[in-house]
């Protein structure tokens, strides 16, 4: 008579043969019990350790343009790399959960990091709402919700919205995408947001520019400070 674990192993071999359970960073088969992201990758994924320095290259993309507590990037990105394909699977593949996993973890080493533990609500970068409608769900906002569960700081899923359809920013250099974006944005609900420290989440960080016209906005409201974090930084 089979034991219970070999029961098991030929229950999940049966099962990986019709729907195989996939890492979301290199394609290869996830163990029993591992969800979207593998230990190995997990590892080998190319961390950016900023959130361990107040002043660091994702910082410093903002001197002179906007007055930020703390900012930092889990992961470096690289076209082809691990990081990118995690990207492409959370944006266009409905593979939202990786945006709850990755938010999960950094929050974990945000909690008590120089700069970020002082925040007291975290923000999502919106999405249009007709772009969410086509997506299904807004791909920076499961990387806040995980971000709130890493770190016990309430996250607030429409405290900023996208008023204007702008045009993608690919390509675009860095004064354009800051002009395409500068009045997009908007806090719809004012009260719910003065006098926090808001860390703003993002999946990704080109130039900058979109993160920028979100915190300026938080900015003109009172007593507020603004931090913010990101999956990725792009070189």
């Amino acid at each position: 008579m089979p034991s219970a674990a070999s029961s098991f192993r030929w229950a999940y071999n049966l099962t990986g043969l019709f729907f195989p359970n996939l890492c979301l960073a290199c394609g290869k088969g996830l163990p029993p019990r591992e969800e979207a992201i593998c230990l190995s990758c997990q590892y080998k994924l190319p961390k950016t350790g900023f959130h361990l320095h107040l002043q660091n290259p994702f910082t410093e993309r903002f001197w002179g343009r906007v007055n930020i507590q703390a900012g930092a990037a889990l992961y470096h990105f690289t076209k082809g790399g691990r990081t990118q394909r995690l990207i492409h699977n959370l944006k266009y593949e409905g593979k939202r959960e990786i945006g709850l996993k990755l938010g999960l973890l950094y929050g974990q080493q945000l909690r008590d990091a120089p700069g970020f533990h002082g925040a007291t609500l975290i923000l999502p970068v919106p999405l249009h709402p007709r772009k969410e409608r086509l997506r299904g769900y807004n791909q920076s906002a499961a990387f806040a919700q995980g971000l709130s569960s890493g770190m016990g700081v309430p996250w607030l899923k429409d405290g900023m919205k996208r008023r204007e359809f702008t045009s993608t920013q690919t390509q675009k250099t860095r004064l354009e995408r800051f002009d395409n974006v500068s009045e997009a944005f908007v806090v719809p609900h004012p009260h719910k947001v003065e006098g926090q420290h808001v860390l703003l989440a993002d999946d990704v960080i080109t130039t900058g520019a979109t993160l920028e016209a979100c915190a300026l906005k938080v900015l003109e409201l009172p007593g507020t400070k603004v931090s913010l974090a990101t999956i990725a930084i792009a070189e």
